[in-house]
């Protein structure tokens, strides 16, 4: 199984079972910038406990892993927990969203986009991508987070709205990051 072919499947389930979702993460950033090696898939599901054993029963125990104790704590903590394919080592990070202004903003602005010819999916908007990406950022450190929110402003900047990103940063107290990460972009 590719990358492509896993996306493929989660989105599938979640909208066969009528899950709201958003694909984040590297996968966004690449639809979003441009193309990099990313070793999993982000994806925000806004799940209740009394979801967790269709979600838990959609996926065949042969061919994937995911443990339906790991999906109720994640549920319970608005956490996260993993979909995996074993056979080709692909991996899924399901995070459970927060009750806060963000997540409900990230949801309504949610879009659907086609990752590939035969499919849609719902993708977190590019503007909030970055903001989320300014996260990582601010709490891990690493590069890739500035190269690829640098990534997607090359490639999506002109469609942006900065203010809305102005006011995530001054909003989630990344000010700081927000500065890197003009100056990267040379904005």
């Amino acid at each position: 199984m590719e990358q492509s072919d896993l996306l493929r499947k989660i989105v599938e389930v979640l909208e066969g079972l009528g899950l709201s979702y958003l694909v984040t993460g590297s996968t966004a950033t690449i639809f979003y910038g441009e193309p990099r090696f990313t070793a999993d898939i982000d994806i925000v599901v806004q799940l209740s406990p009394d979801r967790v054993p269709d979600l838990a029963g959609a996926f065949d125990a042969d061919d994937f892993y995911l443990d339906e104790e790991s999906i109720r704590h994640a549920v319970a903590r608005r956490g996260q927990f993993n979909i995996i394919h074993p056979a080709s080592g692909l991996k899924v990070d399901i995070m459970v969203p927060g009750p806060g202004a963000f997540d409900r903003s990230r949801f309504a602005r949610a879009r659907r986009v086609r990752p590939a010819e035969d499919y849609e999916a719902s993708f977190a908007s590019p503007e909030d991508v970055i903001v989320k990406k300014m996260e990582s950022y601010r709490e891990g450190g690493s590069e890739k987070h500035l190269r690829d929110i640098a990534s997607v402003v090359k490639i999506s900047g002109e469609e942006l709205d900065w203010q809305y990103l102005e006011r995530w940063a001054r909003d989630l107290d990344l000010d700081q990051v927000w500065k890197v990460v003009l100056e990267r972009v040379g904005h």
